[in-house]
């Protein structure tokens, strides 16, 4: 089933502000929050769906990738899509709406409702890849080494021993939260943070793992494979979810960012999804009329130039270009005709063309069609 638009997901416009998007989701993630809604699969979905397109819209690279590329722009997916669990949602939404928001709302009260923060979440990776025109027209897969960190094999990723030593956090008593009693009268306030001690986790480690020391992760060098989608473009990044650095003590892990770097081609100049090629020819054939071999991403093709080809001309061939990236059909070769001007001619050369200039046919009288196009053109690769 095709992603829904992101926009629509949250019922706004696109020129809608951060604060109508904030409104947006928050009125959304109440209607469809799981405590509302028990064993309901529909509202779950339309759950993961709102912070899926509010964790794109709400951040302005993002929001810029996606309004020029669509999904592929952010990676196919936000960071809730597939099997990404409720705890990383909550989490979004606690810091934007504080800490209580839930409890206020669905009635949690204390901390058995309360669900205890995982460990700190690992970083993102940032790294640049270069393709070449024949891998954006087709596609590829790559490989690419990278060191990163990944959880801790011995201990679960958990940084406790066997990931089982733990003990209750004495502070909080294992809720992962202090409340506080602020204000007074009929304007008191429950006031909600995460525990200093265990940071939220409502538990410490009792004793460390020795191989991680306590980190829950490892460092390696790490082969990952990496599927380029036809159409990409230089400066696009596409998003690999948790194949960044794992997170601290079983926190979720990072992504890796992929920022696309085009190779030039020393055949073909791109606009967009259509290729444009220089072709150059004489006079003679100009003049006269020709058929002439020009190189395509599928191979050579031969075309026919009239007699009386202009410079500045532009034949098309259709599909002959690059595939949209969100899959909107395939873009045009331009090849865009060059009439050579000799620089050297010898005196025969030069007698023969003395003798013609004089000629009417050697006259400049273009149309007025043609003035048109050559209006066009210039307008075109300027």
């Amino acid at each position: 089933m095709a992603k829904r638009d992101y926009y629509e997901v949250l019922g706004v416009g696109k020129d809608a502000s951060k604060d109508e998007m904030k409104k947006a989701y928050r009125k959304l993630a109440l209607k469809y929050h799981p405590d509302k809604n028990p064993d309901d699969k529909e509202a779950e979905a339309k759950f993961k769906e709102a912070a899926e397109a509010y964790e794109v819209l709400s951040d302005e690279q993002k929001r810029s990738q996606y309004d020029r590329f669509g999904h592929a722009g952010v990676g196919g997916a936000g960071g809730y899509g597939g099997s990404a669990g409720f705890e990383d949602i909550f989490s979004q939404f606690s810091d934007i709406f504080g800490d209580s928001a839930f409890g206020d709302i669905f009635g949690r009260t204390g901390g058995g409702g309360r669900r205890r923060r995982r460990g700190q979440r690992g970083s993102d990776i940032r790294v640049k890849l270069k393709v070449d025109l024949e891998q954006v027209a087709n596609g590829v897969d790559k490989k690419i080494k990278i060191p990163r960190q990944v959880s801790c094999e011995a201990c679960y990723g958990t940084g406790a021993e066997n990931g089982t030593s733990f003990t209750t956090c004495p502070t909080c008593q294992g809720t992962g939260e202090i409340r506080q009693q602020a204000g007074g009268g009929f304007f008191q306030q429950i006031v909600v943070t995460a525990c200093p001690t265990c940071r939220g986790e409502g538990r410490i480690i009792a004793r460390s793992c020795n191989v991680c020391q306590g980190t829950g992760r490892n460092e390696v060098e790490d082969v990952i494979s990496v599927k380029i989608p036809p159409g990409v473009m230089g400066g696009m990044n596409l998003k690999m979810e948790g194949k960044g650095n794992a997170g601290l003590r079983g926190g979720p892990s990072g992504d890796l960012i992929i920022q696309i770097e085009e190779e030039d081609s020393k055949i073909f100049d791109r606009d967009g999804d259509n290729l444009i090629h220089e072709l150059f020819i004489s006079f003679p054939d100009a003049a006269l009329g020709t058929k002439v071999e020009v190189p395509t991403l599928d191979g050579k093709v031969r075309i026919n130039l009239p007699s009386g080809t202009q410079s500045g001309k532009v034949v098309r061939l259709k599909g002959k270009g690059l595939p949209n990236i969100n899959g909107y059909g395939v873009g045009n070769l331009l090849v865009h005709i060059n009439v050579w001007t000799p620089e050297n001619l010898n005196s025969e050369e030069r007698k023969w063309l003395e003798k013609m200039k004089n000629s009417d046919n050697f006259q400049p009288n273009p149309t007025s069609e043609q003035k048109g196009l050559f209006s066009k053109i210039r307008d075109f690769f300027n």
